[in-house]
């Protein structure tokens, strides 16, 4: 457990609080037993975007937490160093001061920055002393088919670069052909070529067939001890999705009941608008609770989401909307 980070405005920055999963023995019996019904899951996912409605001081304050969860990433073969150091710069100051002082947000940043592997040591310096951890996708991202002794170097190297959080992508072929045991010694070693640093374990959901190869998929990577399970590598055809997220959170709360170790969640790709951003929230917080809306256990991984909050809470303090164009990113 760490000690809290903050600002000198006295802002509490993104810190790892929990116990770290420790994972468990593969319970086949327990992983064999986890369904979904598809119909259901869909029924609950439609009435989500109507079931909360936030208006003026608690949208803006919903939406300041939105922020604060986000990763906020760049994974383009283009990333060049000047990009990065405008990304984290942007993740030091996500929100315009006055804007921020506003609303009584100083010191306010998003949750982490994400890159690939050569952009980490420009990451960890542009970040140096702020307390926002800088994460790495790995094992071959996006689609984890490169060789496998390879995948695990790659982790140690990131590690060793100075990531605190590694984003691993799973082998899909394991959870296609229901080779639990593969999946789980995979996570497990990923996990321990981790070290300190946290594992964000990618499903790559749109690529699973079915909710219920996404609610086994889950449960094996969290008994080898991932410290999140992310829907998607952002690259897939389908990214997040209410209906996975729902199985994936539940995943999460039958763990935690079971083993009273709690696992965060990171949905990414396709949340691009404020209002998105709250009908998620919403969802933890109906699901698992207020616990999870904290930066050590939950996260999203949508940068593309930043400027459109940005632009509402302009709007809050305003009244006036300003142009997309003005919020870019790096």
């Amino acid at each position: 457990m760490h000690t809290p980070t903050t600002t000198a405005e006295g802002h509490q920055l993104p810190t790892a609080l929990e116990p770290r999963n420790p994972g468990m023995a593969l319970d086949l019996d327990w992983v064999s037993s986890a369904q979904a019904n598809t119909s259901a899951i869909e029924r609950r996912a439609k009435t989500l975007p109507g079931r909360r409605s936030v208006k003026k001081d608690h949208q803006a304050a919903w939406l300041c937490k939105a922020l604060s969860l986000i990763d906020l990433t760049t994974l383009s073969g283009d990333d060049s160093e000047g990009r990065v150091e405008r990304l984290c710069a942007k993740a030091k100051q996500p929100v315009r001061a006055d804007i921020l002082e506003a609303l009584g947000m100083q010191g306010l940043t998003t949750g982490a920055v994400c890159v690939y592997h050569d952009m980490i040591e420009t990451a960890v310096s542009a970040l140096k002393g702020t307390g926002i951890p800088v994460a790495a996708v790995s094992t071959g991202f996006p689609a984890g088919l490169s060789p496998y002794h390879l995948r695990i170097a790659e982790i140690g190297e990131s590690v060793k670069a100075g990531a605190e959080e590694i984003d691993i992508v799973i082998t899909r072929r394991h959870v296609l052909q229901g080779n639990w045991q593969a999946l789980y010694d995979e996570m497990k070693e990923m996990r321990e070529a981790c070290g300190d640093a946290h594992v964000k374990a990618i499903l790559a959901t749109g690529e699973l067939g079915t909710l219920r190869n996404v609610a086994r998929a889950s449960l094996v990577c969290m008994m080898a001890g991932a410290d999140f399970i992310k829907t998607s590598t952002g690259k897939e055809s389908v990214n997040a999705t209410l209906p996975v997220s729902l199985v994936m959170i539940r995943a999460i709360r039958d763990y935690h009941d079971r083993t009273g170790y709690r696992v965060g969640y990171k949905p990414a790709g396709g949340i691009s608008k404020a209002k998105d951003s709250l009908v998620y929230l919403s969802l933890i917080k109906d699901e698992l609770g207020d616990r999870w809306l904290q930066p050590d256990l939950f996260r999203f991984g949508a940068s593309s989401l930043l400027g459109d909050i940005e632009r509402q809470l302009e709007h809050h303090v305003t009244g006036q909307y300003s142009a997309s164009y003005r919020h870019a990113m790096a």
